[in-house]
Protein backbone atom coordinates (compact mmCIF):
# COMPACT_ATOMS: atom_id res chain seq x y z
CA UNK A 1 0.00 0.00 0.00
CA UNK A 2 1.16 3.26 -1.11
CA UNK A 3 0.64 6.06 1.25
CA UNK A 4 0.34 10.20 0.86
CA UNK A 5 0.52 12.48 3.89
CA UNK A 6 -0.54 16.07 3.91
CA UNK A 7 1.02 18.51 6.88
CA UNK A 8 2.22 21.72 6.77
CA UNK A 9 3.72 21.33 10.21
CA UNK A 10 7.46 20.02 9.17
CA UNK A 11 8.21 18.02 12.62
CA UNK A 12 4.38 16.36 12.74
CA UNK A 13 5.10 15.47 8.74
CA UNK A 14 8.32 13.72 9.38
CA UNK A 15 7.22 12.03 12.06
CA UNK A 16 3.76 11.02 10.83
CA UNK A 17 5.76 9.73 7.91
CA UNK A 18 8.00 7.51 9.96
CA UNK A 19 5.15 5.73 11.95
CA UNK A 20 3.64 5.01 8.43
CA UNK A 21 7.01 3.59 7.41
CA UNK A 22 6.78 0.88 10.51
CA UNK A 23 3.43 -0.53 9.95
CA UNK A 24 3.77 -3.91 7.87
CA UNK A 25 1.20 -3.04 5.50
CA UNK A 26 2.82 -0.43 3.78
CA UNK A 27 5.03 -0.03 1.24
CA UNK A 28 5.83 3.57 0.43
CA UNK A 29 5.42 6.72 2.11
CA UNK A 30 5.47 10.26 0.68
CA UNK A 31 5.12 13.44 2.21
CA UNK A 32 4.02 16.98 0.99
CA UNK A 33 3.44 20.23 2.58
CA UNK A 34 0.38 21.56 0.50
CA UNK A 35 -2.46 19.84 -1.08
CA UNK A 36 -1.62 21.56 -4.15
CA UNK A 37 1.42 19.94 -4.37
CA UNK A 38 0.19 16.44 -3.51
CA UNK A 39 -2.79 16.83 -5.98
CA UNK A 40 0.24 17.85 -8.77
CA UNK A 41 1.72 14.77 -7.62
CA UNK A 42 -1.15 12.49 -8.21
CA UNK A 43 -2.06 14.68 -11.67
CA UNK A 44 1.63 13.36 -13.03
CA UNK A 45 0.63 9.61 -13.11
CA UNK A 46 1.69 8.81 -9.45
CA UNK A 47 -0.63 6.37 -7.75
CA UNK A 48 -1.54 6.06 -4.14
CA UNK A 49 -4.33 3.69 -2.02
CA UNK A 50 -4.44 6.21 0.85
CA UNK A 51 -3.75 9.68 1.76
CA UNK A 52 -3.59 11.22 5.45
CA UNK A 53 -5.00 14.97 5.11
CA UNK A 54 -4.47 17.49 8.13
CA UNK A 55 -7.19 19.66 8.16
CA UNK A 56 -5.40 22.34 9.55
CA UNK A 57 -2.94 22.87 6.08
CA UNK A 58 -3.45 26.72 4.96
CA UNK A 59 -4.04 27.74 1.33
CA UNK A 60 -6.55 24.94 0.18
CA UNK A 61 -7.86 24.00 3.31
CA UNK A 62 -7.75 20.25 4.13
CA UNK A 63 -11.17 19.75 3.48
CA UNK A 64 -11.39 21.31 0.04
CA UNK A 65 -8.21 18.56 -0.74
CA UNK A 66 -10.49 15.86 0.51
CA UNK A 67 -13.69 17.23 -1.66
CA UNK A 68 -10.64 17.45 -4.50
CA UNK A 69 -9.36 13.92 -4.06
CA UNK A 70 -13.44 12.31 -3.44
CA UNK A 71 -14.21 13.86 -7.25
CA UNK A 72 -11.01 12.96 -9.57
CA UNK A 73 -9.46 10.05 -7.38
CA UNK A 74 -12.48 8.09 -5.79
CA UNK A 75 -10.73 5.11 -5.16
CA UNK A 76 -8.08 6.62 -2.95
CA UNK A 77 -9.18 5.99 0.83
CA UNK A 78 -8.92 9.28 3.07
CA UNK A 79 -7.88 9.27 6.90
CA UNK A 80 -8.29 12.80 8.42
CA UNK A 81 -5.89 13.98 11.17
CA UNK A 82 -7.17 16.71 13.37
CA UNK A 83 -5.90 19.43 16.63
CA UNK A 84 -10.22 18.56 17.46
CA UNK A 85 -13.10 17.28 16.32
CA UNK A 86 -14.31 20.49 14.76
CA UNK A 87 -14.42 18.66 11.23
CA UNK A 88 -15.33 15.08 12.51
CA UNK A 89 -19.05 15.06 10.93
CA UNK A 90 -18.10 17.30 7.93
CA UNK A 91 -15.56 14.81 7.14
CA UNK A 92 -17.50 11.44 7.46
CA UNK A 93 -20.12 13.03 4.77
CA UNK A 94 -17.41 12.97 2.34
CA UNK A 95 -17.04 8.83 3.22
CA UNK A 96 -13.56 9.34 4.52
CA UNK A 97 -12.75 6.05 6.00
CA UNK A 98 -10.74 7.59 9.23
CA UNK A 99 -10.72 10.48 11.52
CA UNK A 100 -7.65 10.67 13.93
CA UNK A 101 -6.91 12.84 16.67
CA UNK A 102 -3.12 14.52 16.85
CA UNK A 103 -0.73 13.08 18.36
CA UNK A 104 -0.64 10.20 16.84
CA UNK A 105 0.39 6.88 17.64
CA UNK A 106 1.60 3.55 15.62
CA UNK A 107 -1.30 1.62 17.28
CA UNK A 108 -4.01 4.12 16.10
CA UNK A 109 -2.52 4.40 12.48
CA UNK A 110 -2.40 0.83 12.45
CA UNK A 111 -5.89 0.02 13.03
CA UNK A 112 -6.84 2.76 10.44
CA UNK A 113 -4.67 1.57 7.81
CA UNK A 114 -5.79 -2.06 8.30
CA UNK A 115 -9.35 -0.97 7.63
CA UNK A 116 -8.59 0.84 4.39
CA UNK A 117 -6.72 -2.07 3.72
CA UNK A 118 -9.90 -4.31 3.92
CA UNK A 119 -12.12 -1.41 2.42
CA UNK A 120 -9.63 -1.85 -0.43
CA UNK A 121 -9.89 -5.47 -0.81
CA UNK A 122 -13.43 -5.26 -0.80
CA UNK A 123 -13.64 -3.14 -3.62
CA UNK A 124 -11.34 -5.42 -5.66
CA UNK A 125 -13.60 -8.50 -4.65
CA UNK A 126 -16.90 -6.24 -5.88
CA UNK A 127 -14.93 -5.26 -8.82
CA UNK A 128 -13.14 -9.01 -9.99
CA UNK A 129 -16.07 -10.22 -11.04
CA UNK A 130 -16.89 -7.37 -13.29
CA UNK A 131 -13.42 -7.29 -15.39
CA UNK A 132 -12.93 -10.02 -17.46
CA UNK A 133 -9.71 -9.72 -19.97
CA UNK A 134 -10.01 -12.57 -22.91
CA UNK A 135 -6.42 -13.14 -23.90
CA UNK A 136 -7.07 -16.59 -25.96
CA UNK A 137 -8.01 -15.36 -29.57
CA UNK A 138 -7.89 -11.74 -29.85
CA UNK A 139 -7.24 -9.33 -26.81
CA UNK A 140 -10.41 -7.71 -25.06
CA UNK A 141 -11.29 -6.33 -21.66
CA UNK A 142 -15.03 -6.01 -20.53
CA UNK A 143 -17.03 -4.37 -17.42
CA UNK A 144 -20.09 -6.44 -16.50
CA UNK A 145 -20.40 -7.72 -19.75
CA UNK A 146 -19.88 -4.70 -21.67
CA UNK A 147 -16.72 -4.40 -23.93
CA UNK A 148 -14.51 -1.28 -23.41
CA UNK A 149 -14.44 0.77 -25.99
CA UNK A 150 -10.92 2.27 -27.31
CA UNK A 151 -10.15 5.44 -29.12
CA UNK A 152 -6.71 4.51 -29.91
CA UNK A 153 -5.99 1.13 -30.68
CA UNK A 154 -1.96 1.72 -29.36
CA UNK A 155 -3.66 2.35 -25.81
CA UNK A 156 -5.34 -0.96 -26.58
CA UNK A 157 -2.06 -2.68 -27.49
CA UNK A 158 -0.55 -1.13 -24.70
CA UNK A 159 -2.82 -2.57 -22.08
CA UNK A 160 -2.60 -6.17 -23.51
CA UNK A 161 1.34 -6.26 -23.19
CA UNK A 162 0.66 -4.95 -19.36
CA UNK A 163 -1.54 -7.75 -19.04
CA UNK A 164 0.79 -10.35 -20.85
CA UNK A 165 3.72 -8.66 -18.49
CA UNK A 166 1.45 -9.99 -15.84
CA UNK A 167 2.18 -7.23 -13.30
CA UNK A 168 6.00 -6.87 -14.01
CA UNK A 169 6.97 -3.23 -14.54
CA UNK A 170 7.19 -2.02 -18.24
CA UNK A 171 9.36 1.40 -18.83
CA UNK A 172 8.13 4.20 -21.40
CA UNK A 173 11.44 3.19 -23.92
CA UNK A 174 10.30 -0.82 -23.85
CA UNK A 175 6.72 0.17 -24.14
CA UNK A 176 7.70 2.55 -27.02
CA UNK A 177 9.88 -0.37 -28.72
CA UNK A 178 6.74 -2.49 -28.29
CA UNK A 179 4.39 -0.16 -29.88
CA UNK A 180 6.34 1.28 -33.07
CA UNK A 181 8.89 -1.37 -33.44
CA UNK A 182 10.55 0.61 -36.71
CA UNK A 183 10.55 4.40 -34.89
CA UNK A 184 13.39 6.16 -33.71
CA UNK A 185 12.31 7.08 -29.86
CA UNK A 186 12.82 11.02 -30.47
CA UNK A 187 11.22 13.62 -28.34
CA UNK A 188 8.43 13.81 -31.27
CA UNK A 189 8.11 10.02 -30.26
CA UNK A 190 8.01 10.28 -26.68
CA UNK A 191 4.98 13.22 -26.65
CA UNK A 192 2.76 10.57 -29.18
CA UNK A 193 3.74 7.82 -26.25
CA UNK A 194 2.48 10.41 -23.94
CA UNK A 195 -0.68 10.46 -25.59
CA UNK A 196 -1.37 7.27 -25.74
CA UNK A 197 -0.73 6.68 -22.21
CA UNK A 198 -2.93 9.88 -21.12
CA UNK A 199 -5.91 7.84 -23.33
CA UNK A 200 -5.44 4.34 -21.74
CA UNK A 201 -5.90 6.23 -18.82
CA UNK A 202 -9.20 8.34 -19.62
CA UNK A 203 -10.71 5.09 -21.33
CA UNK A 204 -9.92 3.02 -17.94
CA UNK A 205 -11.54 6.06 -16.28
CA UNK A 206 -14.36 5.94 -18.28
CA UNK A 207 -15.58 2.35 -17.07
CA UNK A 208 -14.58 3.02 -13.56
CA UNK A 209 -11.71 0.45 -13.75
CA UNK A 210 -8.47 2.70 -13.36
CA UNK A 211 -7.24 1.10 -10.63
CA UNK A 212 -5.63 -1.84 -12.29
CA UNK A 213 -3.35 0.35 -14.02
CA UNK A 214 -0.18 1.94 -12.13
CA UNK A 215 2.36 4.52 -13.64
CA UNK A 216 5.15 5.29 -11.06
CA UNK A 217 8.16 7.20 -12.28
CA UNK A 218 7.59 6.41 -15.49
CA UNK A 219 6.90 2.73 -14.93
CA UNK A 220 3.57 0.89 -16.16
CA UNK A 221 2.03 -2.34 -15.09
CA UNK A 222 -1.08 -3.68 -14.30
CA UNK A 223 -2.43 -5.23 -10.92
CA UNK A 224 -3.09 -8.61 -12.01
CA UNK A 225 -5.17 -8.77 -8.62
CA UNK A 226 -8.04 -6.93 -9.80
CA UNK A 227 -9.84 -8.51 -12.57
CA UNK A 228 -10.30 -12.29 -14.19
CA UNK A 229 -7.95 -13.18 -16.46
CA UNK A 230 -8.20 -16.70 -19.01
CA UNK A 231 -3.74 -16.31 -19.11
CA UNK A 232 -3.59 -15.82 -15.30
CA UNK A 233 -6.20 -18.95 -14.51
CA UNK A 234 -4.23 -20.80 -17.30
CA UNK A 235 -0.82 -20.74 -15.52
CA UNK A 236 -2.27 -21.46 -12.20
CA UNK A 237 -3.32 -24.99 -14.01
CA UNK A 238 -6.99 -24.26 -14.08
CA UNK A 239 -8.63 -26.78 -16.39
CA UNK A 240 -11.28 -24.99 -17.83
CA UNK A 241 -8.84 -22.04 -18.78
CA UNK A 242 -6.22 -24.67 -20.07
CA UNK A 243 -9.00 -26.81 -22.67
CA UNK A 244 -10.40 -23.29 -23.81
CA UNK A 245 -6.62 -22.64 -25.01
CA UNK A 246 -6.44 -23.04 -28.95
CA UNK A 247 -2.95 -22.36 -29.58
CA UNK A 248 -3.98 -18.67 -30.23
CA UNK A 249 -3.17 -15.73 -27.97
CA UNK A 250 -3.66 -12.15 -28.75
CA UNK A 251 -3.62 -12.80 -32.26
CA UNK A 252 -3.39 -8.76 -33.37
CA UNK A 253 0.19 -8.67 -32.27
CA UNK A 254 3.69 -10.40 -32.99
CA UNK A 255 4.77 -9.58 -29.77
CA UNK A 256 2.65 -12.19 -28.19
CA UNK A 257 3.44 -14.94 -30.44
CA UNK A 258 6.63 -15.41 -27.57
CA UNK A 259 4.09 -16.40 -25.11
CA UNK A 260 2.14 -17.89 -27.09
CA UNK A 261 4.79 -20.67 -28.18
CA UNK A 262 5.08 -21.20 -24.51
CA UNK A 263 1.83 -21.37 -23.90
CA UNK A 264 1.87 -24.32 -26.77
CA UNK A 265 5.20 -26.10 -24.93
CA UNK A 266 3.40 -26.61 -21.77
CA UNK A 267 0.00 -27.97 -23.97
CA UNK A 268 2.59 -30.95 -25.28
Amino acid sequence: MKVICVDEEKDTLFKTMTLLKGIPEISAVVGFFSGKAALQYLKNGEKADITLVDTDISAAGGLDLVKTLRTKYPDISIIITSENNDYAVEAFSMHVSGYILKPLNKRVLSKEIAFCVTQRDERIDNRRGGINVRTFGNFDISVDGVTVSFTRSKAKELLAYLVDRQGGSVTRREAFSILWEDREYDRSMQKQLDVVIRDLRSTLREYNIEEIFELQRGNMKIDPDAFDCDLYRFFKGDVDAINSFRGEYMSAYSWASITESYMDGLGK
